[in-house]
């Protein structure tokens, strides 16, 4: 006996096919037909790779290669010495580089993701901002501010122009007192700590990360700088959080009412109010006339109103919310980056007494011991040296990520849009072709000409990106690291100790997974 079907149910039925073969075409096109043809697109090009695996794409192999990576690390530790390291550090692409060579690409998922490493190239992507964006931040990560780094257009355009003046010359000048402040500070725990030794074995590492987040507190929000420090606790907690999120992720998971996702969401809601009220008593300060200028959240705030009276507005150019997500964002970018190049500063200094004392040498030559001040500071060249070498060997991030909007030509090119590109710089600053046999040495004379010498004019070198959006405070970083290592260099010398274990990791930044146990000796 057949069912009958009512006029209005047959047309529904009729309404929800066609909806349904979409849906369903859709699906089938993203998890296969369009990541086939893109790798039909890329092979012809010349580009090497794995093929394409049903949704899980690479994710099998990766896991594969980092699990035996682990495996041979639990009964060897990394190379005592400052050589090969990239392997450990990016297992991964080093594995594709080295399996199909430097024309590869992997798939995360349905998207490809095509290796570069001309520098060429890489020039291009970082020009071009138009036709390659940064990939959308997941919600978790998003969970740290997104900031000016993750913006897009004229929204990019807006916030930049807005933030520039935090970080002109003369600002930069006027927070080398609390450069200085900040540091002094950790000197004295650290000379108290040797008071009745000539030496003393420490771990750097703690002491530099507190140093870096007293000096962005300070630099940051000025008189607020007690309830920057609690911001930055919070910020913290959350980064780890966040990672061990993030080595089992799960699409949609964050949704989910765990424990822990609850906590990431109490913490945001917490820092969230502490920088709002920071905030909000800034803007009645103004209100009232008062002059707040000599922090970074004063200029933000003064550069802010000064935008919309410009363009004649009612309202601010950057929301509160906005000025929230650039108070985080700097707070995580500006700790993490300087608190890591000094650390592997002193890493591969106590490793190179040679370095050290012509730095030393240099510093003492400059300032004596009187306080460093910016005019010596802008002119010492062996220092300068050394921080770039680190940089190229330990770079605070191990490689920069861009997405296609469009189709675009890459040099000799094609890429369809939604494919990512990567840009490794980890092995792209040790490459041998580009740098020479001993690309892994630490060898800090070949920046003695500067950077555009040492590259041969190439983009090859990029801790700090390149191109309209290279790092807002990377004159800040490379400032504030300066003024550290030369007061540490007046006061101290310091050696590896030989518990020292030599495990860098990336957790956002690049990591020692063990510390950093350093010998002081007074001077």
């Amino acid at each position: 006996m057949g069912v009958s079907l009512s006029p209005k149910t047959a047309t529904w039925c009729l309404m929800l096919v066609p909806v349904l073969l979409l849906w369903l075409w859709k699906l089938v096109n993203w998890v296969w037909l369009r990541p086939k043809r893109m790798e039909k697109l890329l092979r012809a090009q010349g580009l090497q790779g794995n093929p394409y695996r049903l949704l899980v794409g690479d994710t099998r192999e990766m896991f594969t290669v980092l699990m035996q990576a682990a495996k041979s690390q639990q009964s060897v530790t990394f190379p005592s010495n400052d050589k090969d390291v990239a392997p450990h550090i990016t297992t991964f692409n080093h594995h594709i580089v080295h399996k199909f060579g430097k024309n590869s690409f992997v798939w995360e998922g349905p998207t490809p993701k095509v290796i570069i490493m001309n520098p060429e190239q890489i020039k291009e992507v970082f020009n071009k901002i138009q036709d390659f964006e940064k990939p959308k931040l997941s919600p978790t990560v998003k969970l740290l501010g997104s900031g000016l780094a993750n913006l897009e257009g004229d929204k990019w355009k807006m916030h930049r122009k807005i933030i520039n003046p935090a970080f002109h010359l003369e600002k930069l000048k006027a927070m080398l007192p609390i450069f200085f402040e900040s540091c002094d500070d950790m000197i004295s725990k650290w000379e108290a700590m040797l008071s009745s030794e000539e030496k003393c074995e420490i771990d750097v590492w703690p002491f530099v990360k507190n140093l870096t987040c007293d000096i962005i507190s300070r630099t940051a929000f000025g008189s607020s700088y007690e309830e920057g420090r609690k911001i930055f606790e919070l910020l913290q907690e959350q980064a780890g959080l966040i990672m061990r999120l993030r080595t089992a992720y799960i699409p949609g998971s964050w949704l989910l009412p765990t424990a822990r996702n609850r906590r990431m969401k109490e913490i945001d809601t917490n820092i969230r109010g502490l920088l709002k009220g920071i905030i909000n008593n800034r803007e009645k300060a103004m209100k009232a006339g008062e002059v707040l200028n000599n922090d970074l959240l004063g200029i933000l705030l003064e550069s802010n109103h000064a935008e919309m009276l410009e363009n004649n507005s009612k309202t601010l150019a950057m929301t509160s919310q906005e000025v929230i997500e650039e108070c985080n964002a700097f707070y995580i970018a500006g700790q993490e980056t300087t608190a890591v190049l000094l650390l592997w500063t002193m890493v591969l200094l106590g490793r190179h007494p040679k370095w050290q004392a012509r730095a030393r040498e240099e510093v003492l030559q400059v300032f004596g011991k009187q306080k460093p001040d910016y005019n010596g500071l802008s002119h010492l060249k062996v220092v300068t040296m050394i921080l770039y070498e680190v940089l190229r060997l330990y770079p605070p991030l191990v490689y920069f990520s861009r997405c296609t909007k469009n189709d675009v030509k890459l040099g000799d090119l094609s890429l369809p849009a939604g494919v990512q590109v990567s840009m490794p710089i980890l092995l792209i600053h040790q490459d041998r072709d580009i740098w020479g046999e001993d690309a892994t040495e630490f060898k800090p004379e070949r920046f003695a000409e500067g950077v555009a010498k040492a590259t041969k004019g190439q983009v090859s070198f990029f801790p700090f990106g390149g191109g309209p959006r290279v790092c807002i405070g990377q004159n800040f970083a490379l400032l504030e690291a300066k003024m550290i290592l030369s007061l540490l260099l007046q006061r101290f010398s310091f050696e590896i100790s030989p518990t020292y274990a030599h495990a860098p990791v990336t957790v956002f930044t690049l990591h020692p997974k063990h510390g950093a146990h350093i010998i002081l000796h007074k001077l």
